[in-house]
């Protein structure tokens, strides 16, 4: 799941290790002659309930605590989003989107799929104990959800799969990795992410000098070493 996302000089999961979290963001005077419009207001009002749910949790939160850090009115952000559930999974997507784009951006530069996977794994995992993206994804999947939400969160869910799987197709057909069962390999590996994603938010002291990063990609790379079987099959 992860936030958790990086290269942005601040997911991955679910977070990434290159810096996936966004700092909390400054409160802002409000001025009511001009509040924000469009595009603008949204962002601002999306970054402001990263931050204030990373420090309050969902439970607690309220949209005149959003309105203050993003320097807006409350009929403002309740204008934009509406009931809180609502901006709770608006939210989320907005993170995933804004973290895809820039994981995209990054695996078109890279050279090889074993680089691909690397920032994979970068930005599935949290950067750190208090990364907020990965609060947001952990605090929202503990919300009950009708079956639209539900269907949203699959969707996002289902999106890191999908990017692991093209990831690993890749490096199948071009015989830099083994002949892995795709859906059973992304699985696992996934599996094996969030696990570790949790291990570092709730600050477990295996981690305070082992990177989980190098020991994620350690453990898929000792799997997908080529051992010299047919590539042959499909996923």
């Amino acid at each position: 799941m992860p936030d958790r996302l990086p290269p942005d000089g601040g997911t991955g999961s679910a977070g990434a290790g290159t810096g996936a979290a966004l700092r909390p963001a400054a409160r802002i005077p409000i001025d009511r002659k001009r509040q924000p419009s469009g595009d603008e207001a949204r962002e601002r009002a999306m970054r402001a309930a990263i931050s204030v749910i990373a420090e309050k949790g969902t439970a607690a939160l309220r949209m005149s605590d959003i309105a203050t850090r993003a320097g807006m009115s409350t009929g403002h952000i309740l204008y934009h989003f509406g009931k809180k559930d609502r901006l709770l999974l608006e939210v989320l997507a907005w993170s995933q989107a804004d973290l895809w784009t820039r994981f995209q951006q990054a695996a078109d530069q890279a050279v090889s799929p074993a680089e691909k996977l690397d920032l994979f794994v970068r930005f599935y995992l949290p950067s750190h104990q208090g990364d907020e993206r990965y609060a947001l994804w952990t605090q929202v999947l503990a919300q009950r959800h009708d079956e639209a939400g539900r269907r949203i969160l699959t969707e996002l869910l289902d999106g890191w799969d999908e990017r692991l799987e093209a990831i690993l197709r890749e490096g199948r057909e071009l015989g830099h990795f083994a002949d892995v069962e795709l859906p059973e390999f992304t699985i696992r590996a996934v599996a094996m992410l969030s696990g570790l994603s949790e291990d570092v938010m709730f600050g477990r002291s295996r981690w305070q000098h082992t990177s989980p990063h190098a020991f994620a990609l350690s453990a898929l790379e000792r799997e997908l070493r080529p051992t010299g079987r047919s590539r042959g099959r499909t996923a």
